[in-house]
C-alpha cells in the first residue's frame, strides 16, 4: 500500500520536513535536523513531480529558506523571514497532485514552522536568533534605564494638557511634552493634569484639583 496515495499523508511530510528544516536554523544541531528535514522534503517534491519540476520547485523552497536566514543573520524585522515562508507556501501548493493534498501540504509547512519553535526549549540557540535580544540588553545598558527612571520622576507632577484626551493625549511638563492616557476622564485641551502613575513609559493623568 503506498501510503503517499493518501493526501493527508503529505501534511506529516511536510510538517516534519519544515519543523527539522527550520529547527536548523534556529538551534544547533550540527547538521543532523538540516539532513533529516532535506529527506522529509526530497520525498515530497520528488514523489509528485517530473524531476526538472522537482528542481525548480525544490529551489522556490529553498529559497524561502535563505532569506529566513538572512533576516535571521543581517535584519532581524521579519519581513524577508514572512516573503520566505509564503515562497515555502507556494512551492508545496503548487507541488502538489491535487488541491486538498496542497491544502494539506501548506498546513503542514505553517505548524511545521510553528513546530520548530519548540526546539528553542530544548536545544541552545544559534547566535544570529539572539541579536534582538543582545540590542535590547545594550539600549539598556546604554540609556533606556535611566530614561524609565526620567518618567518616574514625573510621578505626581502637574501639567497641562497640549490636545484633547480621549483618553490618549499629549501633555506638558516643566517645558517637556510627552504622550500619556488619562484615567477614563475626559481631559479637555488647556486643563491642568497631574500624574498619577507611572508604568515603563506608560504616563497616566487625571484633571489636577483646583
Amino acid at each position: 500500500m503506498n501510503l503517499l496515495s493518501y493526501d493527508w499523508v503529505v501534511l506529516f511530510i511536510t510538517l516534519l520536513g519544515t519543523m527539522f528544516l527550520l529547527g536548523e536554523l534556529l538551534v544547533n544541531m550540527r547538521g543532523v535536523f538540516a539532513l533529516v528535514g532535506l529527506g522529509f522534503i526530497t520525498v515530497y517534491f520528488s514523489s509528485y513531480l517530473a524531476p526538472h519540476m522537482m528542481i525548480i520547485m525544490m529551489l522556490l523552497y529553498f529559497l524561502g529558506l535563505v532569506m529566513i536566514i538572512i533576516d535571521g543573520k543581517l535584519l532581524n524585522d521579519g519581513t524577508l523571514s514572512l516573503i520566505g515562508i509564503v515562497l515555502m507556501l507556494v512551492a508545496v501548493g503548487l507541488s502538489s497532485p491535487n488541491w486538498v493534498a496542497g491544502l494539506y501540504s501548506i498546513i503542514g509547512v505553517i505548524l511545521g514552522a510553528a513546530a520548530s519553535l519548540l526546539f528553542l526549549k530544548v536545544f541552545k540557540h544559534r547566535e544570529m536568533w539572539s541579536k534582538l535580544a543582545l540590542m535590547d540588553a545594550l539600549t539598556s545598558e546604554m540609556g533606556y534605564n535611566s530614561m524609565k527612571e526620567s518618567y518616574a520622576a514625573l510621578m505626581d507632577k502637574q501639567g497641562i494638557a497640549l490636545t484633547d484626551m480621549r483618553p490618549v493625549g499629549t501633555i506638558r511638563i516643566e517645558d517637556d511634552e510627552y504622550s500619556a492616557v488619562s484615567n477614563g476622564q475626559w481631559i479637555a485641551k488647556g486643563d491642568e493634569i497631574k500624574v498619577v502613575s507611572v508604568d515603563g513609559t506608560k504616563i497616566l493623568v487625571k484633571p489636577s484639583q483646583k
